[in-house]
């Protein structure tokens, strides 16, 4: 993977300027088409603002409408060190942590955290090949059982390709009924599942798939290829991140950083930094776009 370093973003991006720049370009690729004069036209930028003008009739457009940046009032080379910082990291910085670098305040910090980690929820192909389905719990300490059935906590169904991709999605229950759809929905047919002895996999079978299990109340961990322990390593980063980074989540927001967690595992092989991904991914997130 090539690296980039904070002298690559002090060099690509030593204004408000230049970001703004860049996000004319990622947005409007082919040049910015005006609806008054219906065509593209070359347009110049307005000192002072975030917008630019076209030459013909004035008509202002803004690279930064509609995009996590929408009306922020915050200078846009912030939010970029922002997306900088939680690309650096296996597992990311909490929003505290934001408000002490950027030296902005804590409302704006959390709004930054929690828009730019829009950027990292994606939609991920049939999972294929040898894929390891498990669930776990999440949330903070509660008196009581542990495990499954534990009082307080969201549970979180994860599947996993060997040397590969994964899902984590929030879930309601462990029942049959919640977690064969989830693997109907996100694995190829001709895929081999990998479970635990939980009795809500037994009709995995009947869905078409193979199915190995390991019999985890027996300190049955491994038998030949049967095991989930790729599954229980990212569940244990994920833990641990939230535990160190963020200390607690909310059910509510979960998903987003359960999200973040799994972007960053399934882009750790990428040629292309992440912080750069990322960039790249903002006019995704573009509610309308220019005609072609």
């Amino acid at each position: 993977m090539k690296t980039y370093t904070i002298k690559d973003f002090e060099k690509q991006f030593p204004n408000d300027d230049a970001c703004l720049e860049f996000l004319k370009q990622a947005r409007f690729p082919k040049g910015i088409y005006c609806p008054k004069c219906q065509k593209r036209t070359t347009h110049y930028r307005i000192p002072s603002r975030k917008v630019y003008s076209c030459e013909f009739c004035g008509s202002h457009v803004s690279p930064t409408a509609n995009t996590i940046f929408h009306k922020s009032n915050t200078p846009l080379r912030s939010w970029f060190h922002a997306i900088f910082l939680m690309a650096s990291t296996k597992t990311g910085i909490s929003a505290k942590q934001l408000q002490r670098e950027l030296g902005v305040t804590y409302k704006t910090a959390w709004r930054m955290f929690k828009e730019i980690r829009k950027l990292m929820a994606e939609d991920i192909n049939p999972l294929t090949g040898q894929v390891e389905v498990d669930e776990t719990y999440i949330g903070g300490k509660r008196p009581g059982k542990r495990g499954r059935g534990a009082a307080g906590k969201t549970v979180v169904m994860g599947l996993t390709e060997r040397q590969g991709n994964a899902i984590a999605k929030v879930v309601p229950d462990v029942k049959t009924r919640t977690l064969l759809p989830m693997i109907w929905k996100n694995v190829s047919s001709n895929s081999t599942i990998f479970t635990d002895e939980l009795q809500s996999y037994n009709q995995v079978a009947k869905l078409g798939y193979a199915h190995e299990i390991v019999q985890h109340a027996a300190k049955q961990y491994v038998r030949g290829i049967a095991h989930v322990n790729t599954i229980e390593s990212l569940w244990s980063t994920i833990k641990r991140g939230i535990d160190g980074v963020n200390h607690s989540v909310s059910p509510l927001y979960l998903q987003s950083y359960l999200d973040s967690y799994i972007y960053r595992y399934n882009h750790r092989n990428d040629e292309t930094p992440m912080f750069q991904s990322l960039l790249e991914r903002i006019p995704s997130l573009i509610m309308v776009e220019q005609p072609s």
